[in-house]
């Protein structure tokens, strides 16, 4: 199997989030310009999973092993991300950082998802995932909150409950979705 340009970009981005991890959790008030330098790796990383996705469309490079890999770096770098920001944030008592109810709750939702994927493929042997349109809001709303804690941008309660309703919707939709199909590959 030959790996494309669009999976190869992905795995970079897989390989990429321990070091951006490390980055973050190095992040103290003497070492402030970690902060910057793992927001642009995370930046970096992000831009990566809308090149990659281009590229994939555009350029017929859609594969089995970048429908799974993809969504796959999506999770690991977005809890990857979320855990080391709230560590940080509560090591240093940065005014703006993520509530712990909002860490437990997305990691959870991320974990389902990936638990329900393996599911779908050992049961049916194959699993696509098709984002939807509160999937996508879901993660650019999820990005925003990430960035709003690097940069330390105040976010109101309101707009930690706005992003878990999303978040909730989205993962409640594809649950169902994966239901439906792990029925129908069973008749």
């Amino acid at each position: 199997m030959t790996l494309t340009l669009a999976n190869k970009i992905t795995i970079i981005r897989i390989m990429s989030i321990p070091f951006l991890i490390a980055a973050i959790l190095y992040i103290s008030p003497h070492r402030e310009w970690l902060r910057w330098a793992a927001f642009g790796g995370y930046l970096l990383a992000e831009i990566s999973d809308v090149v990659d996705g281009y590229i994939a469309r555009h350029f017929r490079q859609k594969t089995r092993a970048g429908s799974i890999l993809d969504p796959l770096a999506d999770k690991l770098l977005f809890m990857g991300v979320l855990i080391a920001l709230y560590k940080v944030g509560m090591d240093h008592a940065w005014p703006v950082h993520f509530p712990l109810w909002l860490v437990v709750v997305f990691i959870g939702r991320d974990v389902i998802l990936i638990a329900g994927s393996l599911l779908l493929e050992i049961r049916t042997g194959g699993v696509e995932i098709r984002p939807n349109i509160l999937g996508k809001m879901t993660a650019f709303l999820q990005f925003a909150c990430v960035a709003a804690v690097f940069l330390q941008i105040r976010v109101f309660a309101w707009m930690w409950w706005g992003v878990l309703a999303v978040a909730a919707v989205s993962g409640i939709i594809y649950m169902t979705e994966g239901v439906k199909k792990l029925n129908d590959g069973h008749r």
